[in-house]
């Protein structure tokens, strides 16, 4: 295994989170509301479900990302390090140009500049809205996330929530107005605690870290992806065991289950993925492994039943090396 070049993996599990709020559709009055999704069960109904946004998943790995980057000397933008979420900037851009002596006249300059310069950046993507310098071809160029994570989202049957009120402390409280200007009354609102089995699906096409899509080639060496790869799979753990989303400072989440199957490829196969939402995707994916591997590609399957197993997998996979295109 050790000699084999990991191109993409991907996470198609249920998690089972507890008393949390990890997400929210905003207030209405003193209420804040719970974020609902529509879904389509196996039957053909539609089910109306929590659920926590991909955004949410992704902003959690991505503070982890530039922490890790940080800690481990590796190249961040002035944006990024102070995790903002405009991530880079023209001047960091035109920074990394002066720097480095090389051209910027192209949008591929641009991409290759972003690459290089930022690992948060290279992960999860960006759009760049300014030209950069002079460069008439640099507006609104992109930079594709290799980084995917779907809704969490409940699973019919397997989730619901409940409505609590809180109240904040306030000594003396019947001599003060509630709601006043100047925040010293009591404020009374209701807030949701959510419980349930969640749907959770996420892939990372490993082999497109450095790659700059736009002229087809690596931006950085194979040292430096290497260490943006085990960067990002320790990012996800840290998300994982530790997801950081709304409210969590009064609700963490309490997760008392995580099992599905991880996937991974060593060939330009993505990582097939399957929602848990699908009560057999364990079995399908299974099956789709088998098939893939009779075309001839090299398709692993792993099954986990708790997050210590999905740790050790992780932790195993991250020793790899990233598949590079010819």
């Amino acid at each position: 295994m050790s000699n084999k070049k990991i191109a993409s993996l991907s996470i198609s599990g249920e998690i089972t989170l507890n008393l949390h709020s990890l997400n929210n559709e905003g207030g209405e009055g003193n209420q804040i509301l719970t974020r609902q999704l529509t879904v389509i069960d196996k039957e053909g109904k539609e089910r109306t479900v929590n659920g926590i946004s991909g955004d949410m998943f992704k902003h959690i790995h991505a503070v982890y990302l530039s922490q890790y980057a940080n800690e481990n000397d590796l190249p961040l933008s002035t944006y990024s390090k102070r995790l903002d979420p405009n991530r880079i900037s023209a001047e960091d851009l035109l920074s990394y140009f002066k720097t480095s002596g090389t051209k910027n006249e192209s949008s591929a300059d641009v991409i290759r500049g972003i690459i290089s310069t930022c690992t948060v950046c290279d992960a999860h993507g960006v759009l760049i809205t300014d030209k950069v310098g002079t460069n008439k071809s640099s507006t609104n160029t992109p930079r594709k996330s290799t980084v995917e994570f779907g809704w969490t989202v409940g699973i019919p049957n397997k989730n619901g929530t409940e409505s609590y009120i809180h109240t904040k402390l306030v000594s003396d409280a019947g001599t003060k107005g509630s709601a006043t200007s100047s925040n010293e009354g009591q404020n009374i609102f209701h807030r949701p605690a959510n419980h349930g089995a969640y749907a959770f699906i996420c892939n990372i096409d490993i082999y497109r870290i450095g790659f700059n899509d736009i002229d087809r080639s690596y931006s950085i060496n194979d040292e430096a992806r290497n260490n943006r790869y085990k960067a990002i799979i320790q990012s996800l753990i840290n998300s994982l065991l530790n997801p950081k989303g709304a409210m969590s400072s009064t609700q963490k989440p309490h997760i008392t289950d995580f099992k599905g199957v991880i996937a991974s490829t060593y060939s330009l196969t993505p990582a097939p993925t399957l929602s848990a939402i699908n009560e057999g995707y364990r079995i399908e994916l299974e099956s789709i492994k088998k098939s893939l591997n009779k075309l001839g590609n090299e398709v692993e399957t792993k099954n986990f039943n708790s997050l210590a197993d999905l740790t050790e997998i992780l932790a195993d996979l991250s020793s790899l090396e990233p598949y590079k295109l010819k």
